[in-house]
């Protein structure tokens, strides 16, 4: 007697990771990983140079001191400029509501000043701008400020 064909078992499937996901992934040499990671270093010095740099070689620097709103239609921004004493400088100024939309905005001319004997020669002065707003404002500060060019 002869037994009924039985059908044929499936092959296994082949465990190994190698055959499911591919080959391992090629690791950098020692030599490219140290040359990576000194051009990223490089890269990562000269940015911070240039963050540092590119501030000062504008030659105004500015820091706000306060504000205050004396009715619904204007501020008063109080803040410092440190420049050169011979360079002229103007500033934006910029009133603010709780919102942080700008309601006021002035552009101030500060004078170029000369060198005295106080601790910084000069460089620093102190401003207070009236800046009329359209709404009432709860925040005043200096937007920007910048030399500017001889043709103006």
């Amino acid at each position: 007697m002869t037994s009924p064909d039985q059908p044929a078992q499936p092959a296994p499937a082949d465990t190994s990771l190698a055959n499911r996901y591919g080959a391992k992934k090629r690791r950098f040499t020692p030599k490219a990983t140290r040359t990576g990671i000194g051009i990223a270093l490089a890269a990562g010095i000269g940015f911070l140079a240039w963050v540092s740099t590119s501030n000062s070689l504008s030659g105004v620097t500015y820091k706000d001191i306060g504000y205050s709103t004396t009715d619904s239609t204007v501020a008063e921004v109080d803040f410092q400029v440190t420049r050169e004493p011979g360079n002229a400088v103007k500033c934006a100024v910029k009133a603010l509501d709780s919102k942080f939309a700008v309601v006021g905005w002035k552009v101030v001319d500060i004078p170029p000043s000369a060198a005295d004997g106080t601790a910084d020669g000069g460089r620093t002065v102190a401003q207070r701008v009236t800046v009329l707003t359209e709404s009432e404002s709860v925040s005043g500060l200096v937007d920007s400020c910048w030399i500017p060019s001889q043709a103006q």
